[in-house]
Formats: C-alpha cells, sequence, structure tokens
C-alpha cells in the first residue's frame, strides 16, 4: 500500500473534520502524542480515529496498517502547517470543503446510529423468509426449449419432432438462444414466474414428455417447449438466505428513516427524482 492511499478514501472526509476542529488532546501529556510538528503536537487520538476509519471499512487491523496510519498522520500535519501558513483556511473554497465534509460524517454517524440502534431481528428475518417459501410454493419445471426467428421454422421443428427428431440435437442446431442450445435446450429447474407470460402459461398446459403443439411466441421469438419434469418447490433454506435478507431488511430500513426525514421537512424544494 502506498503513501497518501488512505488520504484519498473516504477516511479522509473523518481527519479532516479532526484536524480543522481544535483538540483538548492537544493539550495533554507528550504520552498522549505521536510526536511534534515544528514545535506541535500531534496527538495519538488523531491516529486512532483514523485507523478506527479504517477498519471501519474492511481493511484489516494489522502492525502495517497501524504504522502507515502513523505516517499519514504526521505527514498530514506538516502538509496542514503549510496550507495554513499560506493562509488557506480563510479562503471561501476551503470553508465550503469542510461545511461539505462535516455534513458527510455528520450523516454518515446519523444512518449508523440509527442502524446501530434498529438492527434487523431474527422474528423480520423469519417473516421475510416466509413471504419467500409463499412466492416460490406450488411447482418447479424442468424444460427444454427451441428458441428461432421465424414461426415457419417453429413448425417445421415440431413436425420433425413428431417423425422421431431427438429435441437436444434439433435445439443444438437450431435455437437462438446461446445459454441453453449447446446443453440441447435445458432450462434447467425453475419455476412458472422464471419465465415470460406467454411461455409460463404454454408449460403449464404440458403433461411430462410433452411438446407444446404450436409454436408460442414472445418477446425473444418463437418457442418449441418440451417438459421433461415437475416436482415441488424447493425453497432456499433459510441459513442460506439469512444474510442477503438481512442486507435487504436493513436496507428497507434506511430508506424509510431517509423518507420519513424528508416527509417531516418544510421546504418548498421540489426534487427532480422521487428516490432523492
Amino acid at each position: 500500500m502506498k503513501k497518501l492511499s488512505l488520504a484519498t478514501s473516504a477516511v479522509a472526509l473523518s481527519l479532516t473534520a479532526l484536524v480543522a476542529t481544535p483538540l483538548p488532546l492537544l493539550a495533554q501529556s507528550a504520552s498522549s502524542n505521536l510526536t511534534t510538528v515544528n514545535g506541535k503536537p500531534v496527538p495519538k487520538a488523531r491516529a486512532e480515529a483514523l485507523l478506527q476509519q479504517a477498519v471501519r471499512q474492511g481493511k484489516p487491523r494489522s502492525p502495517a496498517l497501524e504504522a502507515e496510519v502513523r505516517d499519514e498522520v504526521v505527514l498530514r500535519e506538516m502538509f496542514v502547517q503549510e496550507a495554513v501558513k499560506r493562509g488557506l483556511p480563510l479562503t471561501d473554497e476551503y470553508k465550503t470543503q469542510i461545511e461539505i465534509a462535516r455534513q458527510g460524517i455528520l450523516i454518515r454517524e446519523l444512518f449508523m446510529d440509527y442502524q446501530k440502534k434498529n438492527p434487523v431481528t431474527e422474528a423480520e428475518i423469519q417473516a421475510e423468509y416466509d413471504k419467500y417459501k409463499e412466492q416460490v410454493g406450488g411447482n418447479e419445471f424442468h424444460a427444454r426449449h427451441i428458441l428461432v426467428e421465424k414461426e415457419e421454422l417453429a413448425k417445421s421443428l415440431i413436425s420433425q419432432l413428431k417423425g422421431g427428431a431427438k429435441f437436444e440435437e434439433l435445439a443444438k442446431k437450431h435455437s437462438k438462444d446461446e445459454g441453453s442450445a449447446a446443453n440441447g435446450g435445458d432450462l434447467d429447474w425453475a419455476s412458472p414466474g422464471t419465465y415470460v407470460p406467454e411461455f409460463a402459461e404454454a408449460l403449464g398446459k404440458l403433461g411430462k414428455g410433452e411438446v407444446t403443439p404450436a409454436p408460442v411466441k414472445t418477446e425473444y421469438g418463437y418457442h418449441v417447449i418440451r417438459l421433461d419434469d415437475t416436482r415441488a418447490s424447493q425453497p432456499v433454506a433459510l441459513d442460506k438466505l439469512r444474510p442477503q435478507i438481512s442486507q435487504h431488511l436493513n436496507q428497507a430500513k434506511l430508506i424509510k428513516f431517509r423518507d420519513d426525514i424528508k416527509a417531516r421537512a418544510k421546504t418548498d424544494y421540489k426534487f427532480s427524482s422521487p428516490s432523492n
């Protein structure tokens, strides 16, 4: 990892605020400081704050990372002192950037605080999983299809199948569906909701081993479909879906929290997008 790499990350926002705000730690004993730069103490707390941010972003805490952060903090103090010497904190651009950084940090802390106080519960996860099981209830179908552009060709393929031609061979030769043609048109197991309505409706009328008597037209072209087998739907186990469900519910909570704040605010501003 190169020097100053952390300076270009989101962690820089938090450190900017630390640098811009007078810290009482500066007045503490030398044991609370990493070093001094031109006589000004550099507090250890500043390095620890930056390190905590890096860890929260997924970087593993290690002696190497700690050393890099210490280097970073001392270098920043050098650069900040030079910027102050040149009068940059008095410029409008600096003040604007500080305000943007302050807002970003406060907003991040706001949502993290809400998330901490409103965790996703096991009961919520179970309820969401129950909804999922209801959606995948019923039967799954193991089907094959041949997709072509012309209805005439589809009719010809159906005639050839009635004459004893092998479905798999015709699919490999004629199907335009690159995802299944090489496997003889095999679509594997799937629930009806996986398919476009016309396809699902035609599939639901077939018995095991049957082929659609006429081409099925969808937005993709003309299909010749064969139903190989059916079975009761097999929902994925809760343990495998728990992380995904938890993340989904957490995002939903944060979105609602955001929207509630937006709804309570008094303003005549009109957002360009409803999602903002």
